[in-house]
């Protein structure tokens, strides 16, 4: 039996028993997702799948990559990013797919002929499965990747302490990513707040080498070519000794022990800025 006769006896199977085989797969694939999706839902899904496979099927095409699946092909993806957004495993949403072999092996392997179409037909679902699987891990890496830059952003406030005044509490490992959010974020506050003093504690780093002191530079000359004066603080003593050990020079930046130290020496710069712009009208 050529593989022209096969793609008949598939679609003279499938077509036939559409109701039966829809209904089964439904109910399978229902019973490994434990009910977390509605049998409504869930067989709207596999019917839209099942009627695009069924239509590929029928062109005298097996190739899953070929033209005929795209339909195929873009629901699956489809299913494959609803299933990782709530949650699914990626063996319960391969299953989807394969499922559908074990649906069908009763009725396809009664003789020769059938059993021969069956496994053409496995190793489609097979491909069709991999394609799934693939799609799945890309969604899920999507969703870590912008978790992580939630994170990040939590991670990194920008807080207005006081009229011209901004400050930005470190908390954890500053690292070139993370010093890129800063400065955004930095940069954008003053803008909005109208802001000529930022305030960047260092409480929460638990160390600072060469590197973290590269970043916090960065940061500060990125924020004065705003016209911002910038002040580091939280330099606790075993902070101060590692940077006097490693030779890290921070130049003519202003340093305090204290974010209140720090907000106490910003708001008399900000009070001696005014009374010279009072005096500039004057």
């Amino acid at each position: 039996m050529n593989t022209e006769s096969n793609i008949r006896l598939l679609v003279d199977t499938l077509t036939g028993q559409r109701e039966e085989f829809l209904a089964q797969w439904t109910r399978t694939v229902g019973e490994d997702l434990r009910g977390r999706l509605s049998t409504a839902e869930l067989g709207r899904e596999l019917a839209e799948l099942y009627d695009a496979v069924l239509t590929a099927v029928g062109t005298g095409s097996l190739d899953s990559r070929g033209e005929q699946f795209a339909e195929t092909r873009s629901l699956l993806v489809e299913l494959s990013r609803n299933r990782a957004r709530q949650g699914f495993t990626p063996t319960e949403t391969v299953r989807s797919v394969f499922a559908l072999k074990e649906v069908l092996e009763p009725s396809l392997t009664g003789d020769a002929e059938s059993a021969r179409a069956y496994l053409q037909f496995g190793r489609l679902l097979d491909d069709l499965g991999m394609l799934t699987s693939e799609a799945y891990l890309r969604t899920r890496e999507e969703i870590i990747s912008s978790q992580a830059e939630q994170l990040l952003e939590l991670s990194t406030p920008v807080v207005k302490l006081w009229d011209g005044v901004v400050g930005v509490p470190l908390v954890g490992t500053l690292d070139s990513a993370r010093t890129q959010v800063v400065m955004e974020k930095l940069l954008q506050t003053l803008v909005d707040t109208d802001s000529t003093h930022a305030i960047i504690d260092i409480t929460g780093v638990p160390t600072v080498d060469t590197q973290v002191a590269q970043h916090l530079l960065k940061t500060v000359v990125a924020a004065r070519m705003m016209g911002a004066q910038c002040t580091i603080s939280g330099i606790r003593p075993q902070i101060a000794q590692t940077i006097v050990a490693l030779g890290i020079e921070f130049g003519d930046i202003p340093t305090n022990a204290s974010l209140s130290d720090a907000l106490r020496q910003a708001l008399k710069e900000v009070a001696l800025d005014a009374e010279d712009d009072v005096r500039g009208l004057l």
